[in-house]
């Protein structure tokens, strides 16, 4: 169904924006996505938005004429607008010319299938909204198979993250559990979780790597915590050579995953 916007007191258009809000995406289990890159990286994983907002001040690209026309045959809801109103949904003065609204994508910890994929990426207390877009996209350069999120982390579908993202969101299955359920649930069947840390002297090229590998990424500012290092099947660290301690957690968990990833290839 399509029609036409264009006051900003629209009942709608205050509903869509809300979802910029934690505690109004929970409520209606929605989150936004915007621009033509991600939209489309999702309809070509299959996904479609519930509603899709474009504006009408220019004809649109392509794509975004395709895309269109998809949510439309589908039976979504396509709603043309202005990029005054779209500056308002999306919190932005020079908004993306397409905003897409897309169902909750999480997925059960047991629901999960640990032989879809041989490596896997699990972070605890992340804090960072960019940082996890930024895994997300590591795990789809690396094939993971998604990222589990334990304990209290940056929701991962707040406007930031998505747009950090810049389309994983809609290849990675995304887990949010608590660390025991985690644990609980990788015990009950193969896997190696691998942790990186500072008290160890064992270098992160060092040991090989099994499948599937579950690389654990700890808390930005704290890394992991001591007793959830104990629950490692290895310790590894990434060596520093300059006055720096740590890399950021995104970049290590790259380093950590094209590392595994390597391992792999080597065998394959």
């Amino acid at each position: 169904m399509r029609r036409e916007i264009t006051g900003f007191s629209n009942p709608l258009v205050k509903r869509v924006r809300s979802l910029r809000e934690k505690k109004h995406r929970k409520r209606e289990g929605l989150f936004l996505a915007e621009g033509l890159r991600i939209l489309t990286e999702a309809r070509e994983e299959g996904v479609l938005p519930d509603m899709l907002f474009y504006a009408q001040e220019a004809p649109p690209h392509p794509l975004a004429a395709e895309l269109i026309d998809t949510v439309d045959a589908a039976g979504g809801e396509v709603i043309v607008t202005s990029a005054d109103i779209l500056s308002k949904i999306s919190g932005k003065d020079n908004p993306q010319a397409i905003v897409g609204v897309y169902p909750d994508r999480t997925t059960a910890l047991t629901d999960l299938d640990r032989s879809a994929a041989d490596i896997w990426i699990v972070a605890q207390s992340l804090r960072d909204p960019g940082n996890l877009g930024t895994i997300l996209r590591t795990g789809d350069a690396v094939g993971a198979g998604g990222l589990i999120l334990v304990d209290d982390c940056v929701d991962p579908f707040s406007v930031e993250a998505v747009r950090a993202s810049m389309g994983a969101l809609f290849t990675q299955k995304i887990v949010q559990c608590r660390w025991s359920d985690f644990l609980g649930w990788l015990r009950a069947g193969p896997g190696q979780l691998i942790g990186t840390s500072l008290k160890t002297d064992k270098d992160y090229q060092q040991p090989d790597y099994t499948s599937p590998a579950f690389l654990l990424v700890g808390n930005e500012a704290q890394g992991l915590p001591s007793d959830y290092e104990a629950q490692c099947d290895l310790l590894v660290k990434i060596p520093m050579l300059g006055k720096a301690d740590s890399l950021n957690a995104a970049v290590a968990t790259a380093v950590m995953a094209y590392e595994i990833r390597n391992q792999f290839r080597k065998t394959i």
